[in-house]
């Protein structure tokens, strides 16, 4: 049976039903078709100043994750890579670094979409407010700009966090995307739609016509507009939970 998934305040966190959602945002990125390979990491903030984390196990693959599974670690503990089960190098690096340094990153979805990385491809890997998902990140996506190899080295990580700013997305040039929140529901809501808001620019672009970009006045109207609607963002993820467990079920395990 689903669980739902609970607001509570960061110094009364449930650990437990963190760890299902965690495990669940895993899944669904594999339904999706998000992940790529055994690679890419998730993670959520545990302690109150959001150093303690859980994160996924080193190369196991996102179907098959279950919230027991998920690894505790602490981002000024370097120690942490020495443990027989350590996180996967560019997990450590990129996700120690963002809760350490990025308190509202409370969530941190951290994967290679088909879509969104073709756009990271791009010189130009911005998203244009061309209809009203593509506004939602309007003036609200960070641009990482200065790729430095896969993010196994720290100083690679630190970049990384130290481009999000107070933003809720970034996008990584020549990598892929993340995705930041209070909660996984909220990440996991901004995820999809970045990847679709990402589909449409890629099949705008394909059409080899001009782009009919929204004025900024309207772009920005849009995007408020949709901060207004948080419940549909807990209820997304409630419904797709319900689907994992028609469809994988066992990850609250």
């Amino acid at each position: 049976m689903t669980q739902t998934a609970k607001v509570l305040p960061i110094d009364r966190v449930d650990e437990q039903q963190l760890r299902i959602d965690l495990a669940a945002a895993l899944r669904l990125a594999a339904y999706y078709d998000w992940h790529e390979g055994v690679a890419n990491h998730f993670s959520a903030a545990f302690s109150p100043d959001g150093k303690k984390f859980l994160i996924n196990p080193r190369w196991k693959h996102f179907s098959r994750a279950k919230a027991s599974e998920l690894l505790l670690v602490d981002a000024d503990d370097p120690s942490t890579m020495e443990r027989e089960d350590a996180p996967d190098p560019s997990a450590w690096s990129i996700h120690s670094a963002i809760h350490r340094r990025v308190p509202h990153a409370r969530v941190a979805l951290h994967i290679h979409p088909p879509y969104a990385t073709t756009l990271a491809c791009l010189k130009d890997p911005s998203i244009k407010p061309v209809d009203q998902v593509t506004a939602r990140f309007f003036n609200r996506l960070a641009m990482d700009m200065s790729f430095g190899g896969i993010a196994s080295e720290e100083a690679e990580g630190e970049r990384i966090a130290s481009t999000i700013g107070n933003h809720s997305a970034v996008m990584m040039a020549n990598h892929g995307v993340t995705t930041l929140a209070p909660t996984v529901a909220e990440a996991f809501d901004a995820m999809y739609h970045l990847e679709r808001a990402s589909r449409t620019m890629v099949q705008a672009y394909s059409t080899g016509q001009p782009l009919n970009v929204m004025s900024d006045e309207m772009a920005e109207g849009v995007a408020r507009e949709w901060e207004t609607y948080k419940d549909a963002e807990f209820s997304h993820f409630e419904e797709m939970k319900r689907v994992l467990d028609r469809v994988n079920p066992g990850y609250a395990e």
